[in-house]
Order: C-alpha cells, then sequence, then structure tokens
C-alpha cells in the first residue's frame, strides 16, 4: 500500500467518523429527515456538476443503475436517515460505535448468505467484535440509554451493509464522482418525501447549525464519498476496508472532543475489542482462507 493509498484512508476515516458529530449539532436545530435530504440535494447537484464539467456522463450502464439505486437507497436514506432521527435522543459517539461495526457485519453476511469461507483469525475477530459490541450496550441499556434510538441505529448499521455489498457494481464502468452524486439525489427524493410526511419544519438557525450542515454537505457528504470510492478503485475493496478498523476510535474521539460526550470505562474497553476485531476480519481477507 502506497503513501497515497494510506493518505486517503485516513482522510476518510477522519471525514466519516466526523460526520456522526455534525449530525448530532444539526438535529438539535433542524428536523433530521428535512434536513438531511437537503444536504443530499446540495452534495448530489455539486458533484453531478463537477461530474459532467470533468467529461463524466449519467449514462450509466444497468450494473451502475442497479447499484446506484441500492447505495442510495440503504446508505443515503436508511442507514444516514435512521442515523439522523437517532441522534435525537442518543450521543454520536454511541451511533459511531454502531456504525462503526459494518465491516463485521459484512463478513458475517459473506459467511452467512453466500457461504464465503473465512480464515480463522476471522472467526476470532468476529467474536470479539460481538463480545466488543455486547460490552457498549450492556454498559448503555444499564445507563438508561433510549433503546428507540438505539434500534434505529442497528437497523441503520445493516442497511449500511447492504449499500457496501452494492459497491461493487457502482464502480465498474467508471464515472465514480457521477455515480457518487446520481447516489445522493437518490437519497435526497426519499428522505424528502418521508419528510414530508413526517415532520413538522421548524428550524433554529443558529451558527453552530449552519457551519455543522455546510461542512456535513461538502465534506462527509460529497468529498469523503468520492475519496472512499476511488481508494476501493485505487487498492480494492478488501484493502480499502481495513482503514474501518480505524473508525470506532476517531468517531468517539471528535465527539468527545467537540461535544464533549462522556465515555465511562466500559465504552473504552468495548471499542478496543471491536477495533481489533474488526482489525482481524480485514487482515484475514489479506490472507489465504
Amino acid at each position: 500500500m502506497n503513501f497515497k493509498a494510506i493518505a486517503m484512508g485516513l482522510a476518510f476515516v477522519l471525514m466519516w467518523s466526523s460526520a456522526f458529530t455534525s449530525a448530532r449539532i444539526i438535529v438539535v436545530d433542524a428536523p433530521p429527515l428535512g434536513s438531511l435530504a437537503l444536504r443530499f440535494f446540495l452534495s448530489g447537484l455539486i458533484g453531478v456538476g463537477v461530474a459532467r464539467a470533468i467529461g463524466q456522463s449519467w449514462h450509466l450502464n444497468r450494473a451502475q443503475w442497479r447499484a446506484t439505486f441500492i447505495f442510495g437507497l440503504c446508505q443515503n436514506a436508511l442507514y444516514l436517515g435512521l442515523n439522523f432521527v437517532a441522534m435525537q435522543t442518543i450521543e454520536a459517539s454511541l451511533a459511531s460505535i454502531i456504525a462503526s461495526t459494518m465491516p463485521l457485519m459484512v463478513a458475517l453476511a459473506g459467511w452467512i448468505v453466500f457461504r464465503e469461507r473465512l480464515h480463522p483469525v476471522a472467526y476470532g475477530g468476529l467474536l470479539a467484535g460481538l463480545v466488543g459490541v455486547s460490552i457498549i450496550m450492556g454498559a448503555r441499556l444499564e445507563a438508561g440509554v433510549d433503546a428507540y434510538g438505539l434500534v434505529l441505529c442497528i437497523i441503520g448499521a445493516l442497511a449500511l451493509t447492504v449499500a457496501t455489498l452494492a459497491v461493487r457494481g457502482a464502480l465498474t464502468g467508471g464515472n465514480v464522482l457521477m455515480v457518487v452524486g446520481l447516489q445522493m439525489l437518490v437519497g435526497s427524493a426519499i428522505l424528502a418525501v418521508a419528510s414530508a410526511a413526517l415532520e413538522t419544519h421548524e428550524v433554529n438557525w443558529t451558527w453552530q447549525m449552519i457551519t455543522a450542515f455546510a461542512y456535513t454537505t461538502l465534506v462527509p457528504g460529497l468529498l469523503a464519498t468520492w475519496v472512499w470510492f476511488s481508494l476501493v478503485r485505487e487498492i480494492g475493496a478488501i484493502k480499502a476496508a481495513t482503514f474501518h478498523f480505524l473508525n470506532p476510535f476517531f468517531g468517539v474521539a471528535i465527539a468527545a472532543l467537540l461535544l464533549g460526550e462522556a465515555l465511562g470505562p466500559w465504552d473504552i474497553i468495548g471499542v478496543v475489542i471491536i477495533t481489533l476485531g474488526i482489525l482481524a476480519v480485514q487482515l484475514s481477507k489479506q490472507r489465504p482462507s
């Protein structure tokens, strides 16, 4: 793995992990689904506009259109929509930890659904991830975490797993930035309908909310997705996914730094165990099964 790939991977992790903190700031003052729909609409227009400016086409092949819709539905509408709603009642650090288990869910889905053979190290990583999640969930439930928000985050993580499995189809045939922009517009359309049906559109226009919204639209929303797709094209999905093992640490660190969210000893222990589990699963994919 060269320096360029390492830099791209670290940049993606920082941007992806920071999205939970900025989302937590937004949902305090704005309806979650409506603000997310607007964010994706703006990000999608920018992405499509830039893609057209550099010569990319929106005449995608059938596999790209299918994967673009699945990615827009599962990642943008379901995963992020559910997380935005959940973060009205739970902390950004907890949402980040749950979402960070996605590589474990992908490996588990490959084993159960697609009957992929796993290296023994991967089984140990899956077990470690389960133990780490159980430790954190037990501590948070005992402390009185909102169960409704917790369930929404778990469903969102499952949707993110489906979206991740669809990435390969979205990358075939080029036009990466165009695919990024179009899948955001798909998510925006779905979320706009849900927001119109379910939410009251009242916004408290604070500078914190405006700054967080602008940051979320441009950085985690557009730039991070483009970097991720580009990283997968650079080094492949398996090696790129190794960077996910850094997400639990960065997610809770950013939330603690910017939002002052407290972490208990069981949270820290759980994060360490989950991180090691993710690392074990990803490294095992680079070894013969």
